[in-house]
């Protein structure tokens, strides 16, 4: 059984489409019931009556992450696979650096770094007393890389400090994990997408374009397979590893 957080995302869903294809069976975990439906209604047509299912989950909610534990525990023997894509933001996220205001940047790298945490503890002390599974988490080429603000030109997009700041913290919060819990036989790896194409302004689609050995930016199904590797006996001795999937951003 696998979760994948905020499974009904631009990331999310196409996670949870291609593990249930892979044979998992699916939870997509998320805040959004309606949007979550949907992914089920379409995972389900596709692959099979049962393969997805919902369940309620806000990973900033102790309460809700204990909640949401014991129900799949009802329900499932084990709980194999954990992928953390949820990607949770304030109303304020996305301000230029010099107006960032302290409490907003204080409740985005809580929310979103706790979150992660908070979920990855419940589950893999589930993972720990079973001696086995898999956690992947969702890093950023900007938790390596530090960004290329020309890119934007004269688009109000920008690339958010708390971004960067929590991507580069869970890239080695996937580190500690791999470490702490290989004991265990617990496998914890991170994907770093580059740029996903979600209908940005033309011009920041050119210039990131120039930017990319392959020409163009990624299409969300491009991460499916590195997730699906990781999740597999393919990668059975591979922990600990971030793998860029960027369209060779990072080469050059």
């Amino acid at each position: 059984m696998a979760i994948v957080t905020g499974g009904s995302g631009l990331l999310g869903k196409e996670f949870c489409s291609g593990l249930a294809d892979f044979g998992a069976n699916v939870i997509i975990a998320d805040i959004n019931e309606e949007e979550s439906s949907k992914v089920v209604q379409k995972i389900n047509h596709v692959a099979g009556e049962n393969k997805a299912h919902y369940l309620y989950l806000d990973i900033n909610s102790e309460e809700s992450v204990n909640e949401f534990t014991k129900e799949l525990l009802k329900k499932y023997d084990s709980i194999d696979i954990l992928v953390n894509n949820a990607y949770p933001r304030n109303s304020r996220y996305g301000t230029i650096f010099e107006n960032v205001e302290f409490d907003s940047f204080q409740e985005n790298i809580n929310s979103h770094m706790g979150g992660y945490f908070l979920i990855s503890q419940k589950i893999s002390k589930v993972m720990m007393k079973q001696k086995s599974g898999v956690i992947v988490n969702l890093g950023s080429i900007y938790g390596v890389l530090g960004p290329n603000f020309s890119i934007y030109g004269n688009t109000d997009m920008t690339m958010p400090v708390e971004y960067s700041m929590i991507k580069g913290g869970i890239i080695n919060f996937t580190r500690y994990l791999s470490t702490y819990l290989a004991p265990y036989n617990i496998r914890v790896n991170s994907i770093s997408p580059g740029g996903i194409f979600d209908n940005q302004p033309q011009e920041f689609v050119e210039r990131y374009c120039e930017k990319i050995p392959l020409g163009r930016m990624a299409d969300p199904s491009d991460m499916v397979g590195t997730l699906l590797f990781l999740v597999s006996d393919a990668s059975k001795y591979i922990t600990g590893q971030n793998i860029m999937v960027d369209g060779g951003l990072s080469v050059w």
